[in-house]
């Protein structure tokens, strides 16, 4: 094969591969389906709504060769704002570590795997903020995304959802998401 011939070749091969091994790289939940609708023991607890406010149990496989760590986020780009929601971040999750129970997200019932982070999420706190979307708004998309990360991520403490969001896609191996779904009539 000519040398050039490989060289414009080599591209499309490393995104071969690269897109195989994001293909491994998987998100289960037990408590939430991917195009489904959450239950109410996901809603936010608080702004009006009066749900449990639990974070789904979340599990993953296939994570990348050379992860070195995992984050979580949820997200809902469909809340009135111009940015969207935060509703959970959880950064510097071992990478041993395969799944998250449900009700991990709960700050004063601490259950995150040592060494793991949760940021303030856009209600103002840390931990789980669940899905809360403002009434008849129609249905809202919840993004819930583990990220395989090439090294631990140094944020301030009070870090923003999109300094949070920026340092994490700059380490990010894969990804793998459940968009699950939420409204209030």
């Amino acid at each position: 094969m000519h040398p050039l011939a490989i060289k414009l070749a080599l591209p499309f091969i490393m995104f071969a591969c690269t897109s195989a091994m994001a293909d491994a790289f998987k998100l289960s939940s037990t408590d939430i389906s991917h195009g489904k609708e959450m239950s109410q023991s996901q809603e936010f607890q608080g702004f009006g709504c009066d749900g449990k406010n639990l974070s789904p149990q979340l599990s993953w496989s296939g994570a990348p060769q050379g992860t070195a760590a995992f984050a979580v986020f949820a997200y809902d780009p469909d809340a009135p704002t111009g940015s969207g929601w935060w509703h959970w971040q959880v950064v510097n999750i071992p990478k041993d570590v395969t799944s998250l129970p449900t009700g991990a997200g709960n700050v004063s019932k601490p259950v995150l795997p040592v060494g793991s982070s949760q940021m303030n999420n856009d209600f103002g706190q840390r931990g789980f903020g669940g899905a809360c979307p403002p009434e008849k708004h129609g249905m809202h998309r919840y993004q819930f995304t583990i990220y395989a990360l090439s090294q631990k991520v140094q944020l301030p403490e009070n870090a923003s959802g999109a300094l949070t969001g920026y340092m994490v896609h700059a380490h990010t191996l894969g990804s793998s998401t459940i968009e699950a779904l939420y409204k209030r009539d």
